[in-house]
């Protein structure tokens, strides 16, 4: 596989390594429809590409992922019940891909993650996160329940914290996240963040594929 770019992914690959970048910087990279239907295809075709080693996911702009996208939720307040559960597979099958993708993932978590962005950084192998990121999962302020994203969540941290989190659907920091067994490494910028990341893909790199 090449390296590529579309209008809502940038995929960057130097030697072993693959690095995704979610691009809607302007949306904070919320999860549209399309974005999840690319996403999860290459996740699915880097799993199965026998020149990538690592793959590291993150951000571009501010923000990592911000969950789903607000238009995208309006339009599917008019969806039938067979609509609504075809949309929650879409989503759960993108976390599936990123969680059971056999090459080794790094979370470069370079600001906000909510919502679906929690749940694809629960779904990572390795999470570096900057001190200033934010998490959540804010579904039930919404009225709805964070179902697709809970058995990812679950595994990381446990169902007696990710209860109260779930139910309050409280933002809480990189610190606590660290504290919740979320985040591995707590770096202070992004220069940091960086010579973190590069550490850990060395790491991986380092040991039997």
């Amino acid at each position: 596989m090449s390296d590529g770019t579309t209008d809502v992914i940038i995929l960057e690959k130097q030697g072993a390594v693959a690095t995704v970048r979610l691009n809607r910087p302007d949306q904070h990279n919320a999860l549209s429809p399309e974005m999840i239907r690319q996403l999860t295809e290459l996740f699915q075709a880097l799993d199965r590409d026998d020149t990538v080693r690592v793959v590291v996911l993150t951000g571009n702009g501010r923000s990592f992922c911000a969950g789903a996208d607000l238009a995208a939720m309006r339009a599917a307040a008019d969806f039938t019940m067979a609509e609504n559960k075809a949309d929650a597979f879409r989503i759960f099958d993108l976390m599936q891909a990123v969680d059971s993708c056999s090459k080794p993932v790094v979370a470069r978590v370079n600001g906000a993650a909510i919502g679906g962005g929690s749940g694809l950084v629960c779904c990572a192998d390795i999470v570096v996160a900057v001190e200033r990121a934010t998490f959540g999962y804010s579904e039930t302020r919404l009225g709805i329940v964070p179902a697709v994203i809970s058995p990812f969540v679950l595994a990381k941290i446990g169902p007696w914290q990710a209860r109260e989190l779930f139910l309050t659907g409280e933002r809480f920091g990189a610190a606590a996240a660290q504290r919740y067994g979320m985040v591995q490494h707590l770096v202070p910028d992004e220069a940091a963040l960086d010579e973190k990341v590069a550490e850990r893909v060395e790491a991986l790199l380092g040991a039997a594929p």
